[in-house]
């Protein structure tokens, strides 16, 4: 194992770290009722809401109950573009940081070339839309497309059009709490399954062909 691959292993192994402690010592629920509790004060709300997304990443949290305390406070009509946006929003940082580090060479370097590879066959944006269409973490997803050299029009194009599913259902229940209820949310797992076999379709396709031709396919943007 050379350095540079050593330096890169302790460094994701710090940051994980990093993640982990601040995970435990930060509840998630405390942080978003304090934001949730912004709510009549629509600029400090906004503003409370936009750093929360930005900061998710750094601790691994899942967007899902940042989607549904959007809904919770702003209902379904406002709360899904709203959420939609934040969405976006949160899953630019990993990916910026991850094609950054994906030219540096050492593992991240062969994962780049990894990565490349699998986009030459599925397509830039097929590949990201069909992975967010699929139940994978948005952090692991974000870092992969980094690391795979996708370009940035290719990844937010392919990361809004896959969050719509997830963030309506999302925004669904937080909206449904608002009435102490969850109804909807029966509808929203059959949402869900469709969005997986959109995803499974989608590079159903241009796999069959790689295996078939025994070549890379056209990576189509």
């Amino acid at each position: 194992m050379d350095r540079l691959t050593r330096r890169q292993l302790v460094a994701t192994g710090v940051v994980v770290t990093v993640a982990v402690v601040a995970t435990l010592l930060l509840s998630p629920r405390q942080i978003l009722e304090a934001v949730a509790g912004l709510s009549e004060r629509p600029l400090l709300f906004g503003g409370a809401l936009a750093v929360l997304y930005l900061v998710r990443p750094l601790f691994a949290w899942p967007i899902s109950p940042i989607s549904a305390l959007v809904g919770y406070v702003l209902g379904l009509t406002y709360g899904v573009p709203v959420a939609l946006a934040g969405a976006v929003l949160t899953c630019v940082p990993p990916f910026l940081f991850a094609r950054r580090v994906g030219t540096a060479g050492g593992l991240f370097g062969r994962l780049n070339d990894a990565g490349r590879r699998v986009v030459e066959v599925t397509g830039a944006t097929r590949g990201v839309l069909a992975a967010r269409l699929s139940p994978l973490p948005a952090d692991p997803v974000s870092y992969g497309a980094g690391l795979s050299g996708v370009s940035l029009r290719a990844y937010l194009a392919g990361t809004f059009v896959g969050e719509i599913p997830w963030v309506f259902v999302e925004v669904l229940a937080g909206a449904s709490m608002r009435r102490l209820a969850l109804s909807g949310l029966d509808a929203g797992v059959h949402v869900l399954l469709a969005s997986f076999a959109v995803a499974v379709l989608l590079v159903a396709g241009p796999v069959y062909r790689h295996v078939s031709a025994g070549q890379p396919g056209e990576a189509s943007q």
